[in-house]
């Protein structure tokens, strides 16, 4: 298989994963502070939208289409 397929087919994985999931959500820990015995540290939350997984099912498939052609 030609690499636009292969990256294709996990574009198609990860999609089905987030619409499985219906959508993902994550945390992200950023900018410790340590002040004497005081630690302040914050948190950032995100969310993957399903209309992201959407998208990467579609660019999926349009790349293994595209990795198929013969040139």
């Amino acid at each position: 298989m030609r690499p636009l397929g292969i990256i294709g087919v996990l574009l198609i994985i990860c999609g089905i994963v987030v619409l499985a999931m219906k959508g993902i959500s994550y945390t992200k820990d950023r900018d410790a502070v340590k002040i004497g015995g005081i630690e302040i540290a914050k948190e950032d939350r995100g969310f993957v939208p399903p209309v992201v997984g959407i998208i990467a099912v579609v660019a999926g498939v349009a790349l293994v289409a595209a990795g198929r052609k013969k040139v």
